[in-house]
C-alpha cells in the first residue's frame, strides 16, 4: 500500500481559492479515497512537503520551462540551477521578466511550449494570464526545489516521497472530449458543467479506468458536487499519480529520452511517445 495524493493548485491561494489535496491509497489495483484537504495558503503546501513518506504526489503545475525558452533567456542548462534563480527572485521581478521576452518577440513566437505541452495540448508554462501557469510554475516548482523530494527525469532521488507533475485535463478529455466541467465563477457554473462531471464520474466507475490506468476508484461522488472542478481535478491527479506509482521506478511510466531541463507531463497517453528532448539525467 502506498499514499497517493492528488494537487490542484493554485498560485495565490486564499480562503475562497484553495490548493485542494485529495489523499488516497493505493493497493494492489484498488484506489481508495481518504480525504480532501482545503490549503488556504502556501505555507501549507510547504508543510506538506516535508511530510514523511513513502508516497506519490501528482501536482497540477508545471515543473519546468520548455528549453527554447532556458537557452533563449541565458539561464542555466540545469532544472536545479535554473529554478534556484527563480527563487533568488520575487515576484514582481519574475513577472518582469517575462513579461519582456514576450514583447521582444514575433507574434506567434512569444510563449514556448515544451514537448510535453505539445502532444497533451497544453499552454506554455510562461503564461502569465487567463490561467497563469507561469505563475503557478514560479510558486510550486521552487519550493519543490528547496526540498529534498525525488523529481522523476528532472531531479532524481532516493528520497521515499516523489513529486510528478500531472495534467488532469487530459484525462478528462480522454472520457469527455472538451465538454467543460468547471468554473471559478459561480455566475459561469452550469447545470451542463455538472452533466459533464456526471459523465466523467460514470467513466471513472467503470472498467475503462482500469483498462487505461491499472486502477479501480473506492470512492464517494462527493466531488461531482464542486462546481469550481477543484475536487474532481485533485482526483484526476491521484489517478495519474497512482498508474504512474504502478510504472515503478526510476521512470514512473515515463519514456526515454524526456528533457531534464522541461520535465514530463505523467499520464499513459504521453508514456509512448518519443521525446524530442535530451536523456534523463
Amino acid at each position: 500500500m502506498i499514499d497517493i495524493f492528488g494537487i490542484d493548485f493554485t498560485s495565490t491561494p486564499t480562503r475562497r481559492k484553495h490548493i485542494t489535496c485529495l489523499h488516497a491509497r493505493l493497493q494492489d489495483s484498488t484506489l481508495r479515497v481518504e480525504r480532501l484537504s482545503r490549503w488556504a495558503s502556501l505555507g501549507e503546501f510547504e508543510s506538506f512537503l516535508t511530510s514523511p513518506g513513502p508516497w506519490l504526489a501528482g501536482m497540477d503545475f508545471p515543473f519546468g520551462f520548455a528549453r527554447r525558452f532556458i537557452e533563449t533567456m541565458g539561464w542555466p542548462l540545469c532544472w536545479e540551477s535554473y529554478i534556484s534563480a527563480l527563487g533568488d527572485m520575487d515576484r514582481a521581478a519574475f513577472r518582469t521578466q517575462l513579461n519582456h521576452y514576450r514583447t521582444t518577440r514575433a507574434p506567434g513566437d512569444k510563449e514556448h511550449r515544451r514537448w510535453a505541452d505539445k502532444l497533451a495540448s497544453a499552454i506554455s508554462p510562461q503564461k502569465l494570464y487567463g490561467t497563469p501557469v507561469g505563475l503557478m510554475l514560479f510558486e510550486g516548482a521552487t519550493r519543490l526545489q528547496r526540498s529534498t523530494i525525488c523529481l522523476p527525469g528532472l531531479r532524481p532521488t532516493e528520497d521515499s516521497r516523489v513529486a510528478l507533475e500531472c495534467y488532469p485535463a487530459l484525462l478528462a478529455r480522454r472520457y469527455i472530449g472538451r465538454q467543460a466541467y468547471k468554473n471559478d465563477d459561480p455566475a459561469k457554473q452550469s447545470s451542463a458543467q455538472r452533466d459533464a462531471r456526471e459523465a466523467l464520474w460514470r467513466h471513472l466507475q467503470s472498467d475503462d479506468l482500469l483498462r487505461d490506468y491499472g486502477v479501480r476508484l473506492d470512492a464517494t461522488p462527493d466531488v461531482i458536487d464542486d462546481p469550481s472542478g477543484d475536487a474532481m481535478d485533485a482526483l484526476l491527479c491521484a489517478i495519474q499519480a497512482a498508474w504512474a506509482a504502478q510504472q515503478g521506478t526510476p521512470r514512473f511510466g515515463q519514456p526515454l529520452g524526456v528533457d531534464s531541463l522541461e520535465g514530463w507531463i505523467n499520464d499513459p497517453l504521453l508514456s509512448a511517445e518519443s521525446p524530442a528532448g535530451t536523456p534523463l539525467a
